[in-house]
C-alpha cells in the first residue's frame, strides 16, 4: 500500500475518523489476545472487538466464547507469524471489502519470550543498532505486530507488556518499537502503569505504549490519570526502578513519559475483601468433599447479592453484556488436604517460612515432643502428611496469605500450576483462591466464562491484561483521537 505516508493510507485513516466521529463504535483487533482482558476493557470503553489472534487453544476458545459466541472461526488458535491480516479478516467475517478500512484500533501484547532467546552477543549488537531486533527472526512476535500495523493502518494502537521490556539486557524494547512506529507515521508515548491505580484490586505493573496515527490529526497521546490511590510496597518500586535504569544518553528515551501520580483526593485502592467477600463461602473441602481430580467449570453456584456488597463487586455482577444473573461460575479450588490446617493458622502477610514453621509445630503436636526429633518410619510418614517439602530458604515467596484490607499481590501465569501465592485471607475457609476469585482480582466480570480445565483457566487469568486497566488505556487512546467523549462508555 506504499506505507503510512502514502495518500491511500492517509485517506483510509481520515475515512475511519469520519466514521467514528459520526458515532460508530471503534473496531478493534486484539493480537496476542489471550482470553480477552484487553478486549473486555475495549468493549467497556465503547469499542467493538471484531477480530483477534491467539495461539493458545484454550485462551482462543475463551475469547471466541465470550466475544463471538457460536462462531467457530473466532475460536480457532492461530500463529500470528503464519497469519495474513487480510485473510484473517475474511475468515472472521469482517464485512468491509477494504481491509485497510476494517480496523480502527489495534491492541496487543507480544510475549516477551521472544527476547529471552536473544543471546548476550546479540544484545550487544542491538544496543549498538537499536533497529536490529526488527530484522532478527528471533524477535518475530514484535515484528509481526508491526507488520499488522503497516498492513491495516489503524488510527490508534496500544502495546502492553511486562516492565522488563523497558530494560532487557540494557535494551529498551518499547523505545525501539516507538521509533519504528514513528517512522511509519505514529506519535507514540509509553510508560509504566500499576493496575491498582485504575480500580483493579491487584498490584500489577505493566508497560503500556499508546500510538496515534498522525493522519488522525489528534492530540499527542498521554497515559491515563489514576482513579485510585495506593502506596506500593518496596518490591514494586524496585521492579519499576530496574525497568527504568538506563545507561548512556538520556535522549535515548525520547518517547518515554512518567505515569501520572495518584493524588490524595482519589479513593483508596480496591481491597481483596471488597473484591471477593460477596462470593459464596467454600468449606466443603474441610469436610473432605473436594477431591484431587479435575474440577469442572460448568457448575454454577447461586450467588445472592448481600446488602453490603461493595461497589466493585456490584460492577463485577452487572458488567454490560457479562451480567452474572444471580449465579457464579468457576468458583472451584484445588484440593490441598495437607495444607488446610496450615492455612488456618497463618496470619495475613505470612509467607512460606512462617507456613513451614507452623507445619513443624503441627507435626510436633501430632507425634509428641519426645518423638519429634526421632528418625523412624512413623516420623517420616507423619512428616510427609504435615510438612511441605520445599526448603524455606530457597522458596521464601512460594506461599503468601492475603491481607483482607489490602489489594492483592500480582497474579502470574504460575497460578496455572499452584495457587499458594494467594491463600485466602479468611482463615475459616482455609484454602487458596478459586478460579472466580482470581478472575475478580484481575477485574474479569462474573459473566465471563473460561474454556478448559481449572488449571488452564487459572493460567489464562494470570496471563491476562486486567480489563479495568485496559479500559483506562483504551479510553485515553480514544480521547487522543478526539473521539473519547463520543465513543467511550460510562458505567
Amino acid at each position: 500500500m506504499g506505507g503510512m505516508g502514502s495518500p491511500s493510507m492517509r485517506a483510509a485513516i481520515r475515512w475511519k475518523l469520519s466514521r467514528l466521529r459520526e458515532g460508530a463504535p471503534p473496531r478493534v483487533m486484539d493480537l496476542f489476545s489471550g482470553c480477552g482482558g484487553m478486549s473486555l476493557g475495549a468493549t467497556l470503553a465503547g469499542c467493538e472487538v471484531v477480530s483477534a489472534v491467539e495461539l493458545d487453544p484454550h485462551a482462543a476458545a475463551s475469547h471466541g466464547l465470550n466475544f463471538h459466541p457460536g462462531s467457530s472461526s473466532h475460536a480457532i488458535p492461530r500463529n500470528i507469524s503464519e497469519t495474513d491480516p487480510h485473510t484473517l479478516l475474511r475468515d472472521q467475517g469482517i464485512a468491509d471489502k477494504r481491509p485497510v478500512r476494517a480496523i480502527d484500533l489495534l491492541v496487543g501484547g507480544p510475549p516477551c519470550q521472544a527476547f529471552a532467546r536473544v543471546g548476550r552477543a546479540k544484545l550487544r549488537e542491538v544496543r549498538e543498532h537499536p533497529e536490529a531486533f526488527l530484522h532478527d527472526p528471533r524477535s518475530g512476535l514484535y515484528r509481526d505486530y508491526l507488520r499488522f500495523v503497516e498492513l491495516l493502518a489503524p488510527a490508534a494502537l496500544i502495546v502492553e507488556n511486562v516492565p522488563d521490556a523497558l530494560n532487557y539486557g540494557g535494551l529498551d524494547v518499547f523505545e525501539t518499537m516507538a521509533r519504528a512506529l514513528d517512522a511509519i507515521g505514529y506519535d507514540c508515548r509509553y510508560g509504566l502503569l500499576n493496575a491498582v491505580h485504575y480500580g483493579v484490586p491487584q498490584m500489577r505493573t505493566r508497560a503500556i505504549l499508546i500510538g496515534i496515527a498522525r493522519a488522525a490529526s489528534g492530540m499527542m497521546p498521554t497515559l491515563p490519570n489514576p482513579t485510585h490511590q495506593h502506596e506500593l510496597p518496596t518490591g514494586y518500586l524496585g521492579t519499576r526502578n530496574v525497568a527504568l535504569r538506563h545507561k548512556g544518553d538520556p535522549s535515548s528515551r525520547s518517547h518515554y513519559v512518567h505515569a501520572p501520580e495518584p493524588t490524595d483526593d482519589l479513593p483508596p485502592a480496591i481491597t481483596a475483601r471488597q473484591a471477593m467477600a460477596d462470593l459464596p463461602r467454600l468449606v466443603d473441602h474441610l469436610r473432605g468433599e473436594t477431591k484431587k481430580r479435575p474440577q469442572r467449570l460448568d457448575r454454577p453456584l447461586p450467588n445472592h447479592c448481600p446488602t453490603d456488597a461493595s461497589e466493585y463487586s456490584l460492577l463485577m455482577r452487572t458488567w454490560p453484556n457479562f451480567e452474572s444473573a444471580g449465579f457464579v461460575w468457576d468458583h472451584v479450588i484445588r484440593a490441598l488436604p495437607r495444607d488446610y490446617r496450615i492455612f488456618r493458622r497463618m496470619r495475613p502477610g505470612d509467607q512460606y517460612p512462617q507456613a513451614h514453621a507452623i507445619a513443624h509445630q503441627l507435626l510436633e503436636a501430632a507425634i509428641g515432643e519426645s518423638e519429634f526429633r526421632a528418625e523412624n518410619d512413623r516420623h517420616t510418614r507423619l512428616k510427609a502428611e504435615y510438612v511441605p517439602p520445599y526448603d524455606p530458604g530457597k522458596f521464601p515467596n512460594k506461599w503468601r496469605k492475603m491481607e483482607a484490607d489490602e489489594p492483592a499481590r500480582t497474579l502470574t501465569a504460575h497460578i496455572g500450576k499452584d495457587t499458594y501465592s494467594h491463600i485466602h485471607y479468611d482463615s475459616r475457609q482455609a484454602r487458596t483462591i478459586s478460579v472466580r476469585e482470581a478472575a475478580r482480582l484481575q477485574s474479569f466480570p462474573d459473566g465471563f466464562r473460561f474454556h478448559g480445565s481449572m488449571n488452564t483457566a487459572f493460567k489464562q487469568i494470570g496471563n491476562a491484561v486486567p480489563p479495568l486497566l485496559a479500559r483506562a488505556v483504551v479510553s485515553e487512546a480514544l480521547t487522543a483521537m478526539r473521539i473519547g467523549r463520543h465513543a467511550a462508555a460510562r458505567i
